[in-house]
């Protein structure tokens, strides 16, 4: 006879456990267990039946994995939590003597909590560090722009700070930034390190305001954990350039707001340079390190010689010169063909984009992101105003080698300012106007960001100071086939006679508001002074003055004999039937019946421009209508199993061209729109 099963002895209920089980077997507290947890990676699970799992009536809401948690026991950070909690048990004690020097003995010797085994646990190779660190470059990069409260030391704020400077510098220095994006929430970078795309948002640097309602402990226990994490992965980067790490940092010249500017690199020989494993640390191994070179130096020597061979047997070939640039693919010339994705360009390319360009920072421009990417970009001299911080090219707006400047004011006259006397340093005074310099090149810092993200350099005439800037696009977003693409024109994406019927709808709208008395302004530019005419007639209107209330009889009966007939839009005419429109026309006549006014007349604008709608709709009905029935014979040949398929997607490419046509025939609109103002 079988052994009989015990409920909660094998199956699911085996494999998961309570947290309050897991603290209890671990023998700690539960914010020393939420700690171990985050440390260790290991996070709740859910089952498939709490029912099955929970050994109560009432099913738990947390479980864990069984393994994970005995993984945990083996664990040497759980003698520095007990460790930590006889220390504090001491110091209460010495405390409630009144032995305060006692207690800050006991202080100072605490003991200090390492994570280098854990980092080398969780990331057994560097390529498994570089996927894990889009979050901790996001985290320590929001602390760094946080204020130091009771909550946030400021000791952990510096530390983040110089991790993510010289984690921008190895950017700087190998190009390894690709594309960058503005937001809402902030600013979103993306690098490839190795072959791995890391994307991480940085926020802007406005006044912070921290609330209550965040726990910063179970924060800062990510923060302990990513500084170590990044602390790891820039010294193997730094020494895999060959450059010195950690960087000489001058915290004179950090306070004085110099941030890139206050580290310096160093690089360190060939003989200095030791040979990095497969994980974070060096080979400290003399003879390993000359016997590698030796075996590098042959490599080379016989590369060599097979390249004299190969100039001998062909003497009249040519080599190429080297050229890093990389090749385009060009799409088939056909109308249904996919686009292929293009490459992104290569770091020499990326180093060269602003090599050759010397810019000046204004006072009211982001000057940190700004700095960082042009640097990153391949510019060397980068200037700013003295208030911004130190670390400038050059301080002076006047500089003459200075190409380009980035400004966010409003175009204004070079007369709108007067001039400011400036003492020098010799004691003279000097006026200083806030004219142009003749020559330079003004835009707008959203160049920036749209050059890189181009690869090239664009038009600075269209991002001049005061201009309608175009609009800023992700760059991660790519247009698929028949979706709304607005870098494109309209020509290429549109269906067949879709312009004209837009066209045809914008002109019975505008025939619409001409015969109902109202101008056709641009879309951007409002009628200012009609707005305000407007207003003061309002305003007027609702005075209550003593005597006048005749007059203000006379301008209700006036508002009463007014027919109104605007209930119905051109474009409700437009996409109503027949016997709609009938039921509103009649609609209105019985209106103006009850009013004792004649009946209305129908607008023959309206009609001719509803006949000729019409005729376009009857084209687009009827191509609609062929496209259906190819659609239901292609149906019709599926099994049964794929018709649901099929209906689903049908759907979802019915909604995505009904969105796509929605915004061309925006854009329709606004160009109609810049060209009357253009006119006018």
């Amino acid at each position: 006879m079988p052994r009989i099963k015990k409920k909660g002895q094998s199956g699911a209920a085996k494999n998961f456990i309570t947290r309050t089980q897991a603290v209890r077997k671990l023998q700690v507290s539960l914010p020393d267990f939420r700690r171990l947890c985050i440390f260790k990676g290991i996070y709740p699970r859910e089952p498939r039946n709490k029912k099955k799992v929970s050994k109560r009536a009432t099913p738990s809401t947390t479980f864990y994995y069984t393994k994970d948690i005995q993984y945990l026991l083996h664990e040497p950070l759980l003698n520095k939590f007990r460790d930590h909690k006889a220390l504090a048990k001491k110091i209460g004690k010495a405390l409630g003597r009144g032995e305060v020097g006692d207690a800050a003995r006991l202080e100072k010797s605490k003991p200090r909590m390492r994570l280098d085994h854990i980092i080398k646990e969780r990331y057994p190779t560097f390529i498994d560090a570089l996927r894990d660190l889009d979050d901790a470059l996001s985290m320590l990069f929001l602390f760094a722009n946080l204020p130091s409260t009771t909550h946030i030391p400021p000791q952990t704020i510096a530390l983040c700070q110089r991790l993510c400077l010289e984690f921008e510098h190895y950017l700087i220095v190998t190009n390894s930034l690709k594309k960058s994006f503005l937001s809402i929430k902030g600013i979103y970078y993306q690098a490839t390190i190795q072959g791995q795309d890391i994307l991480w948002l940085v926020p802007y640097k406005f006044v912070q305001r921290m609330t209550g309602d965040i726990d910063f402990r179970i924060m800062g226990t990510f923060i302990e954990f990513y500084t170590t994490l990044l602390g790891f992965t820039n010294y193997r980067l730094y020494t895999s350039i060959g450059l010195v790490y950690p960087p000489k940092f001058d915290s004179a010249s950090d306070e004085r707001g110099a941030e890139l500017g206050a580290i310096t690199l160093e690089g360190k020989s060939i003989s200095a340079t030791p040979i990095v494993a497969n994980g974070f640390e060096g080979d400290d191994n003399p003879t390993r390190a000359i016997d590698a070179q030796a075996e590098a130096d042959k490599v080379a020597h016989l590369q060599e010689n097979e390249e004299e061979a190969g100039e001998n047997d062909q003497p009249e070939w040519e080599p190429e010169e080297g050229n890093d640039a990389i090749d385009t693919f060009e799409p088939v010339a056909t109308q249904d063909a996919d686009i292929l994705p293009q490459p992104q360009f290569s770091s020499s390319e990326a180093a060269t984009l602003f090599s050759d360009l010397t810019f000046f920072l204004s006072r009211e421009t982001p000057r940190a992101p700004l700095e960082f990417i042009l640097k990153a970009f391949g510019c060397k001299r980068v200037g700013w105003d003295l208030v911004l911080g130190e670390g400038s090219f050059t301080s002076d707006e006047k500089d003459p080698s200075i190409t380009h400047q980035l400004v966010d004011r409003p175009n204004l006259p070079a007369n709108a300012f007067p001039d400011v006397p400036i003492e020098t340093d010799v004691g003279n005074l000097v006026k200083k106007s806030a004219s142009r310099v003749p020559g330079r090149t003004y835009v707008q810092p959203q160049w920036v960001w749209d050059c890189i993200n181009q690869g090239k350099l664009l038009r600075p005439d269209l991002y001049a100071p005061g201009a309608t800037l175009p609009p800023h696009l992700s760059p991660w977003v790519k247009p698929k086939q028949g979706q709304y693409d607005p870098t494109a024109p309209l020509a290429e994406q549109e269906r067949e006679g879709e312009a004209d019927l837009h066209q045809e709808e914008l002109e019975v709208e505008d025939e619409a508001m001409e015969g109902a008395g109202l101008a056709v302004q641009p879309v951007d530019q409002p009628d200012m002074d009609a707005l305000l005419d407007q207003s003061d007639v309002e305003a007027g209107q609702g005075m209550q003055i003593d005597g006048s209330d005749s007059s203000g009889e006379e301008d209700s009966d006036a508002e009463d004999q007014r027919p109104d007939w605007s209930a119905g839009s051109a474009d409700s005419d437009v996409e109503l039937s027949d016997s709609e429109q009938q039921r509103l026309e009649y609609q209105r006549e019985l209106e103006a019946e009850a009013k004792g006014l004649p009946a209305p007349k129908a607008d023959s604008s309206k009609k001719s421009g509803k006949k000729v709608v019409s005729e376009a709709r009857k084209k687009a009905d009827k191509k609609r209508k062929e496209q259906e029935e190819e659609l239901e014979r292609q149906r019709m040949m599926l099994p049964n199993r794929k018709r649901k398929l099929f209906d689903k997607m049908q759907y979802g490419n019915a909604k995505k061209d009904a969105e796509a046509e929605a915004l061309r025939k925006k854009k329709r609109k606004l160009e109609k729109g810049e060209k009357i103002k253009g006119v006018a």
